[in-house]
């Protein structure tokens, strides 16, 4: 379930890192693996000299265990949180948060992106051709990235619109999502994923983008 705040209108993604993992089911076969995952934070000076804190918050995936009669097959649950907060700069302060994951098969997805600069595989930008689907189908040396939001909106036709980003006005905004599903398919060797935020801010006299990166975590 997603839970928003702060909307500019009513609305209905080497190696791994090294993690502490628990069975999500004590005791079962086949448990769940429960992963929490540390998050991240990213600050960033315009200049205007607004200040952009961006943080992943109460990160985790459950890693589902593989069908024994399709190992090829893996899944997983993922939950966070995004906030933005500004400050340094009175008024006219908006912004949009595009949550999401990329997902990689035998490819070291762990040194590809840092602060604000786009992994190589998939720039993650406003129109990079990055959907929505969390079904993926990826052989070895593939990557794949997806936004995890899928929030209806009022469109100006007056049809609802389902947009990847969650819009906010003033100085913060969050929004989180909990229990999304990646399903990966085609992939019988190494998998992996991590989580990006990116976001879009605007303030009276300047427009920037910029994506926080999640660690890695495994997916089979």
């Amino acid at each position: 379930m997603i839970n928003r705040k702060k909307l500019a209108r009513p609305v209905g993604l080497g190696a791994a890192a090294a993690v502490a993992l628990g069975l999500f089911s004590t005791g079962a076969a086949n448990a769940d693996i429960f992963i929490p995952l540390p998050g991240g934070e990213l600050t960033k000076t315009l200049a205007d000299g607004t200040v952009v804190t961006l943080e992943l918050v109460g990160e985790s995936a459950e890693i589902g265990p593989s069908s024994g009669a399709a190992p090829e097959h893996l899944n997983a649950r993922v939950s966070g949180k995004a906030q933005v907060g500004l400050s340094g700069t009175p008024g006219g302060q908006r912004g949009s948060i595009f949550p999401g994951y990329t997902v990689g098969c035998e490819v070291d997805i762990a040194h590809g992106a840092t602060g604000d600069v786009g992994w190589t595989g998939d720039a993650i930008e406003p129109n990079a051709g990055i959907g929505a689907g969390r079904n993926l189908s990826l052989g070895p040396g593939q990557a794949k990235s997806f936004y995890v939001l899928d929030l209806e909106q009022d469109g100006y036709s007056g049809s609802a619109d389902y947009e990847t980003r969650n819009q906010f006005e003033g100085a913060s905004g969050s929004v989180s999502w909990a229990g999304e599903t990646i399903d990966l398919s085609g992939c019988d060797g190494y998998a992996q994923a991590r989580a990006f935020i990116s976001l879009s801010v605007e303030t009276d006299s300047i427009v920037t983008w910029m994506t926080l990166w999640g660690k890695p975590f495994i997916l089979g």
